[in-house]
């Protein structure tokens, strides 16, 4: 392995060439699109866009905010064969903070909030949609460090109550939010892919889903992968009022399984690949993966943000990431959502030029220029790289944050 070290402006970029090829060995976890907390940062991403989107069209700019403390609390539900209910409903606490007014014009946020968490439901888990009680816990206070030394308020104070978007500090150069880290990492191994696939088809709108109207979107999968076998516990719900009886659930238990075995063939050919669904499943006793709504989240679990799938999807033990919570943070300065993704796509930038394995990890100072990180490591499997290209790799992707923003706010990057 070889090191080099350059200080570009303001920023200590590190590259290490050579370094070795991740193991073959996989320990890889993805939650899917009912799960509480995926539902959770999907929520809280909304959140953030549908804000942004009328601030910009309302005044030029993406006035500050942040709901990435959001939290669901599990309602409660019966569940019987060919029928269910809500007892009671989803609470959902929006926590956060957001400019309730520019130049002296209200900011509607109560009414964006709650109309976007109302049509998030009805789109996501529509048996949920008429069973939700949402609190509202949203603040305009500003962050530290307004010392007052006299009469005059301190420019830190208008920053969730600007007179003008030009008290925005942004406007005139963008500066990290917060001492933080950005992690990415490329390529995806083949079970890796085959994860995100898989609990993607049963989750999502699918060839299968839609004609096993049945299937839940609360999926959750971890996978084990030593490079020759591969091993998979898989959750799967049910919806109870298109289930009968507890035969019929069984036969849909082993539909999954088959459709399970031929996205194996088809993706991991040779790869002799085990799976075990519904773990917990104790059918004699009619304890079973059976819901009202397909989500746990109708009966008392609970999702809050960060606790998911990383940016890239997936959640990786034995791969370099972080427990930064992405979703809903300020798409202008906030390094924990813009460098996780800049990381990411510069890792994938670094790959496909090398065609070897690249790990990124950019690392911010607080009140720091957002497009010079204190730190920049870039570790390449590739023991010929040529330092040159990866600088100027580097410099592209930190050019990008402007557009990044303006990508986000336009629905363009899927989180988690």
């Amino acid at each position: 392995m070889s090191r080099t070290s350059t200080i570009l402006g303001n920023t200590h970029l590190v590259v290490d060439t050579g370094v070795a090829q991740p193991p073959a060995t996989t320990i890889v976890e993805r939650k899917g699109l009912g799960h509480p907390d995926t539902l959770a940062d999907h929520l809280a991403e909304e959140l953030s866009r549908a804000y942004s989107r009328y601030t910009v069209e309302r005044f030029g700019a993406v006035l500050h905010h942040n709901f990435d403390k959001l939290a669901l609390l599990g309602g409660a539900s019966e569940v019987r064969y060919g029928a269910g209910r809500m007892t009671a409903p989803v609470r959902v606490l929006v926590n956060g903070r957001a400019a309730p007014m520019c130049g002296g014009e209200r900011i509607p946020v109560g009414e964006i909030v709650e109309a976007e968490v109302r049509a998030f439901f009805a789109r996501r888990l529509p048996e949920v949609s008429d069973h939700l009680d949402i609190t509202f816990n949203i603040t305009s206070n500003s962050s530290p460090g307004a010392v007052l030394t006299s009469d005059e308020v301190p420019d830190r104070t208008r920053w969730f109550n600007p007179r003008s978007i030009e008290d925005l500090r942004e406007r005139r150069v963008r500066l990290s939010n917060d001492t933080s880290l950005g992690t990415g990492w490329a390529p995806e191994n083949v079970f890796e892919s085959f994860v995100r696939e898989l609990v993607d088809h049963f989750s999502g709108e699918s060839d299968f889903t839609l004609s096993h109207a049945w299937c839940g979107s609360d999926v959750k999968l971890m996978g084990y992968w030593d490079g020759e076998q591969a091993d998979v516990v898989l959750c799967v719900p049910q919806k109870s009022r298109l289930v009968a009886s507890r035969a019929e659930y069984t036969r849909n238990t082993e539909s999954v399984l088959a459709e399970c075995h031929r996205l194996a063939g088809l993706r991991l050919p040779g790869v002799e690949t085990r799976f075990r669904l519904n773990a917990r499943d104790v059918p004699e006793k009619d304890e079973l993966y059976l819901t009202y709504t397909g989500s746990s989240i109708e009966s008392g679990d609970e999702g809050v943000v960060g606790r998911g799938n990383r940016v890239n999807g997936l959640i990786t033990p034995l791969r370099p990431m972080n427990l930064e919570g992405a979703n809903g943070k300020n798409p202008v300065y906030h390094v924990g959502k813009l460098y996780n993704i800049a990381a990411r796509r510069l890792a994938q930038r670094l790959h496909e030029a090398t065609d070897g394995h690249a790990e990124v990890h950019l690392v911010s100072t607080t009140g720091q220029r957002l497009d010079q990180p204190w730190r920049v490591l870039v570790r390449l499997s590739s023991p010929d790289a040529e330092v040159d290209k990866v600088q100027a790799l580097v410099a592209e992707t930190m050019d990008e944050f402007p557009a990044l923003t303006d990508e986000l706010v336009s629905d363009g990057i899927v989180l988690s």
